[in-house]
């Protein structure tokens, strides 16, 4: 247990969490998509309210043809530019379908479908952008330069792209480390949650590896270089993510996989409605009214409708309930997940050290409250974690700390001090115990058989007792992991950078058979691609940097919000704002149902346009009676999606997965 009264000398302009990059956030309006989306909304807006009031015409038709121009110009290029390229683009045929409502009169339709498609377009290319600001903000995790110790004994402070392998490096208490490497000399603790997930700092010796961005301790290491900057963990890390981002096959949604056919379907049969009766001599009026009755009723708006409000119903739904879903394709996806890889620190586990065990020596003379108050009397001025959570345990109990004099720490001992005139010392067992035969050395196995870290206690030389310190499981955790059994009929997978032993523990207790642990970034997402080959549909859940990129390699990615990183919240498809764990099998559930509501949506919009399209071919189908039952069909489907909004939707959705 290492720490230190002197503050270390770390950055104070940087990240508040250790091991967050710095937020780089694109503005909204710096986008071309957003900035005509908002103008067209705006211009939309204007316009509407005069309509409706009954104002003359040629006061609210230039805002909307402006409004058609601002938000249709882009969508309608990107539509003609794939057309050339003989592809009929969705772009162009949402142009067309609201130049045509105009041309019948229906001018506010087609542009509030102008609104709402240019709308769509900025919030993807913002969901893009941010994702790669949070990518190239994670580079700032490592340092700009390091200390480079010269042949003759000298220290030179150089830009870290200039390190070569084989250089030595000072890496002083409170620095982060500059590059990948192994450690020379000096012993300390080096808290490298970013790469491996860890909740607790690592103590580091001579021999042992550390990695770039990872935060040093209290003590001083001389690290040897082992990698290019180019090639560190923290580096490959931003690699995966762009790649598994850029390589990861869209999901789409049901209707724009078929899009394309039903398209070229309407458009060919739009054109024969209107060529063939002209063929046979019948009148341009007739043949052209016709063909307009039909392109309208057999237009896929409630089509498109059946699909989009069931699940942005879930999608607001679950947002009233902390969970933030960023499309809805990632709620049509996370119907279709039938495997669930869970990280450990963080999301299994609330990621704070705390005391589970209190075990004093009976011949100590100490029971469980004097044991931790003179072992808390003695860390309280240490700024070490496990420090930190000696002294919350003492508070809890409320227990009087007694002041402290002569406070000591020595790196990767422990800390000692006067309590009350008798000396106390708390730390690793193998360094501060001498006596391999002694009865605490057992009390401290088993402590760390079962998953925790042992604290001894030495008091006035001999010791005292033993404290255990261990992540501890989240109270839903067992429950989630449950209910993500039943939804998917497989238990889910424990991927952690942890130690076996600690992982194993945990596991047993949430009901996890599945262990991997040991695991850096490249190999959770390993682990990941793994399963998909397989065939299955993975969801991974996390809230760390190292997850950064299973998650974005996955199916489904969910990262935890309360403290997950900036990259893990931009790479992950939805967020856990309240950091409610049993919110992931419930919002599973809730896109299920959504799923089915898409379903039956389908089929009620089928058979409307069926219906139309047949009487307008056969017979005559008046062209009101054709839009009205056009938007009856949309008004339908609409409302049947809206079901989900409902809080009871949100309630048997949380009990699916445990009934």
């Amino acid at each position: 247990m290492t720490s230190t009264l002197t503050q270390p000398s770390v950055d104070r302009a940087g990240p508040a969490r250790a091991g967050t990059a710095p937020r780089r956030r694109t503005r909204i309006l710096a986008l071309p998509e957003a900035r005509w989306a908002a103008a067209a909304t705006a211009l939309f807006l204007l316009a509407l309210p005069l309509q409706l009031t009954g104002a003359p015409t040629w006061t609210w038709g230039p805002l909307y043809a402006l409004a058609y121009v601002t938000g249709g110009w882009e969508p309608g290029w990107e539509g003609l530019k794939a057309l050339k390229k003989k592809t009929l683009d969705v772009d162009l045929l949402m142009i067309v379908a609201a130049l045509g409502a105009a041309s019948i009169g229906q001018v506010m339709d087609g542009a509030l479908l102008i609104v709402i498609f240019a709308t769509s377009g900025a919030l993807e290319a913002l969901a893009t952008a941010r994702t790669a600001d949070s990518v190239r903000g994670l580079l700032d995790l490592a340092p700009s330069t390091a200390t480079r110790l010269t042949p003759d004994g000298g220290e030179q402070a150089v830009p870290v792209e200039e390190l070569t392998v084989g250089d030595t490096i000072l890496v002083r208490p409170g620095e982060r480390v500059g590059a990948d490497g192994r450690v020379l000399d000096g012993a300390s603790e080096v808290d490298q949650a970013t790469i491996t997930g860890e909740p607790l700092p690592a103590p580091k010796e001579p021999g042992d590896e550390v990695f770039a961005g990872t935060l040093n301790g209290t003590g001083a290491l001389r690290v040897r270089v082992e990698r290019d900057a180019s090639d560190s963990v923290i580096a490959r890390i931003v690699r995966m993510v762009e790649e598994a981002s850029e390589t990861k096959a869209p999901t789409q949604l049901f209707i724009e996989k078929v899009e394309q056919r039903y398209s070229l379907g309407m458009v060919a049969a739009t054109l024969a409605v209107f060529l063939i009766p002209l063929a046979f001599g019948a009148e341009l009026d007739d043949s052209l009214l016709r063909a307009m009755t039909f392109m309208i009723v057999a237009s896929p708006c409630a089509v498109v409708l059946a699909t989009m409000p069931p699940l942005l119903s879930a999608i607001a739904n679950a947002g009233r309930h902390g969970v933030l879903v960023k499309s809805a394709v990632v709620m049509e996806r996370l119907g279709q997940v039938d495997t669930v890889a869970l990280d450990k620190t963080g999301t299994l586990t609330e990621g704070t050290p705390r005391v589970t065990d209190v075990r004093p020596l009976p011949e100590s003379g100490l029971d469980e409250s004097e044991l931790l108050t003179l072992a808390a009397a003695a860390e309280h001025p240490s700024e070490h974690p496990l420090a930190r959570a000696v002294v919350d345990a003492a508070r809890e109990r409320g227990l009087d700390l007694p002041a402290t004099e002569d406070f000591t720490s020595a790196p990767g001992v422990g800390v000692q001090a006067l309590v009350d005139g008798r000396s106390v010392a708390v730390g690793a067992p193998a360094r501060l115990l001498d006596d391999a035969e002694s009865p605490v050395v057992a009390m401290a196995e088993e402590l760390e058989e079962s998953g925790r870290t042992a604290v001894l206690i030495v008091v006035d030389g001999a010791p005292a007792g033993v404290l255990g310190i261990a992540d501890r499981l989240r109270p839903d955790a067992a429950a989630t992991v449950a209910s993500l059994t039943a939804l998917t009929g497989t238990a889910p997978t424990l991927l952690t950078g942890d130690n076996a032993r600690a992982a194993a523990h945990l596991a047993a207790e949430a009901g996890i058979d599945d262990v991997r642990a040991g695991l850096l970034p490249q190999d959770k997402l390993s682990a990941v691609k793994d399963m998909e080959s397989a065939g299955r549909k993975v969801m991974v859940v996390g809230d760390g940097v190292n997850d950064a990129p299973a998650l974005a390699a996955a199916h489904t990615g969910i990262a935890m919000g309360r403290a997950g990183s900036d990259l893990a919240l931009e790479t992950a498809d939805a967020v856990i704002v309240r950091d409610e764990l049993a919110a992931v099998p419930a919002t599973v559930a809730l896109s299920r149902r959504a799923r089915e509501l898409v379903v039956q949506n389908l089929v009620i919009a089928s058979v409307f346009i069926a219906g139309l399209v047949i009487w307008d071919l056969a017979g005559t189908l008046p062209l009101p009676l054709g839009v009205a039952g056009h938007e009856g069909s949309t008004v339908i489907v609409g409302l049947n999606g809206l079901r989900l909004l409902r809080e009871s939707a949100w309630q048997r959705a949380a009990g699916a997965g445990t009934s």
